[in-house]
């Protein structure tokens, strides 16, 4: 029987997947990493609350505004930081992150503060969320496989390379980190009309690197693999609840071992493809076959 825990567990696993890949695409495609993507999911968040419970505006109005906001704020600081190399920038966007939660902390009036926003209403169903899913997904794929998507892999691999070809650096890698600001923000609308409560402490360090950590965990330029990672690791500590409380551990040994043992991820720059798998296939059972002949 379908009942309001496995409902719940699909908004979780779908939420997560959307903020994954915006981090896919940041991350994957122009090797930012950003520990500050947690931030963008509460602006998200509280702007959509906003929206639905002062201003009573429909909820895709909500979260469309709290994924715009988000993204207008991903295009202000990168204007800022997009320039910087390395743990420079990670290190801005970790700060930046921090700054929103405190700054939420503080605007009780507006945010509630320390106490949380409540009276959202619930609009976040697993239906809902995993329409949601599968149309950010779907966008996601288009959008790499066009010619933004080509001109991230090529800043990927050699960014002098890219710039000699006639490709603005800064201007893809400023469009990257917006995008994935605009998925963040996108989630967060989503997950606070799950909740109907949200505080600060919700969209805080440890969120944003349990999406960093799902993105090289499924594999890095993969967006089945981004599918992939946010499964594993979302669906695991349901499994095992009642080692609930070593997930963090669990999350650090995992990435570990894919770091050692396949530094890409499971999936890494590449996609899962149902008829690559049967292509493999038929092509072993022919070299079986030609093999089996050959000897007879």
């Amino acid at each position: 029987m379908w009942n309001s825990f496995y409902d719940g567990v699909v908004v979780i696993v779908c939420v997560n997947l959307i903020a994954v890949l915006g981090m896919s695409v940041l991350t994957g495609f122009t090797r930012l990493f950003s520990f500050g993507n947690a931030g963008f999911m509460s602006i998200g968040a509280y702007t959509a609350a906003i929206c639905s419970v002062q201003f009573h505006l429909p909820f895709v109005c909500s979260i469309t505004v709290g994924a715009a906001v988000a993204g207008v704020m991903a295009f202000l600081l990168g204007s800022l930081t997009i320039r910087l190399r390395g743990d420079y920038f990670l290190i801005s966007c970790l700060g930046f992150g921090e700054c929103v939660r405190v700054l939420f902390n503080y605007t009780r009036n507006l945010t509630g503060g320390a106490n949380g926003y409540s009276g959202i209403p619930y609009r976040t169903t697993g239906i809902v969320a995993l329409m949601c899913a599968i149309f950010a997904f779907v966008i996601a794929w288009n959008f790499i496989h066009s010619r933004y998507g080509q001109a991230f892999s090529a800043i990927r691999e050699n960014e002098v390379a890219a710039a000699a070809n006639g490709i603005n650096v800064v201007r893809y890698k400023k469009l990257s980190f917006v995008f994935s600001a605009i998925y963040a923000g996108w989630a967060g609308g989503l997950y606070a009309h799950y909740l109907q409560y949200i505080t600060p402490g919700l969209f805080n360090i440890g969120k944003s690197s349990e999406l960093v950590i799902t993105t090289v965990l499924g594999g890095l330029g993969s967006l089945t693999g981004s599918v992939l990672g946010t499964l594993i690791v979302q669906l695991l500590p349901e499994i095992f609840r009642s080692l609930s409380e070593y997930r963090m551990l669990f999350y650090g040994i995992a990435v570990v071992l894919v770091i050692l043992l396949r530094p890409a991820g499971l999936l890494g720059y590449k996609e899962f493809s149902l008829t690559g798998i049967i292509r493999r296939i038929t092509a072993k059972r022919k070299v079986q076959n030609s093999e089996g002949g050959s000897k007879s």
